[in-house]
């Protein structure tokens, strides 16, 4: 495995579609129901498909790896239809409006045992299905869940879903903020879960290249150095689309404790970060259209 330091496409790009037309597709969602936002997707999906060729290129990829034949047009079309799928279900998701929705939560165990102890726990998740489900099933959890998110590049959709509820918005930990690191260790030292998605990094972020999918790709090292650090438990998280409103929850312990002894820090951060790309991977082969990063993930990265 070879340490990588490569500039992340996807972090110079910004979210697509006016103010005016989101809010508008958003009024109608929560004012006209979920079946009402579902039937919009299907214009919504034929329209970024027609007009965003890199990320067609980049589904086709992904797609021709995680099925293991050359990616058809219906296949990219049904994959940029699931993510628009979780887009609308982030609307309930953070409004709190889950009825109608079932929520199947697996591997609960691997995160009752930490909170049951006191400690202050890392969620490792992914760009795989929802995050936001996570949040919505943290409503009621005995302690609080802080995501840890890289806003800049956040749109006009972002800002409108974090006014669905603004104390949820409250709750994220924006990555590259100078306190940013502080609040982290103070949330871990009170008890609390933060969760990172750990497929991706902000431009500065040192890399670690690994094998994913059949090819090198590259995942940011700062979660599992903050949880060494911190000396806190790891636990896997996905929030997978099943269906229609329907998703499963799954949590998979990872590590008791991470730990990156002076002399072979660079060989012990290269096992873990395979570890995460191998349970990463498995979770995309079961369920391929779940993945979302649309820009070219095993190219190289331009410094």
């Amino acid at each position: 495995m070879a340490a990588a330091g490569g500039r992340m496409n996807w972090a110079r790009q910004r979210e697509r579609g006016g103010a005016r037309l989101l809010g508008g597709m958003l009024w109608l969602t929560r004012h006209l129901g979920w079946h009402v936002g579902q039937m919009l997707l299907y214009p919504i999906t034929l329209w970024f498909y027609a007009s965003s060729a890199a990320a067609r290129a980049a589904s086709r990829e992904y797609l021709a790896r995680v099925l293991n034949h050359p990616a058809r047009e219906r296949d990219v079309l049904r994959h940029f239809f699931t993510f628009a799928c979780v887009i609308l279900d982030r609307v309930f998701f953070l409004s709190g409006r889950i009825k109608g929705f079932e929520l199947h939560v697996r591997g609960l165990e691997a995160i009752t045992e930490v909170v049951n102890a006191g400690r202050g726990c890392i969620l490792l998740g992914a760009h795989l299905g929802s995050f936001d489900v996570l949040r919505a099933f943290g409503r009621n959890a005995p302690v609080r869940v802080r995501p840890v998110m890289f806003r800049r590049n956040s749109g006009h959709l972002t800002r409108l879903l974090e006014t669905l509820d603004p104390e949820l918005a409250r709750d994220v930990i924006e990555i590259g903020a100078p306190e940013g690191m502080l609040r982290v260790h103070e949330c871990l030292a009170r008890g609390e879960i933060v969760g990172f998605l750990a497929d991706r990094a902000p431009a500065r972020e040192r890399m670690v290249s690994t094998q994913f999918l059949g090819a090198e790709a590259e995942f940011p090292t700062g979660p599992l150095v903050l949880a060494a650090v911190a000396g806190a438990p790891v636990v896997l998280f996905y929030g997978i689309r099943a269906a229609p409103r329907r998703y499963i929850i799954r949590f998979e312990r990872f590590a008791e404790r991470i730990v990156l002894p002076r002399g072979r820090r660079e060989a012990e951060l290269g096992v873990w970060i395979d570890a995460y790309s191998k349970s990463l991977a498995a979770a995309c082969r079961a369920h391929p259209f779940n993945w979302f990063n649309f820009y070219p993930f095993w190219r190289a990265r331009a410094r």
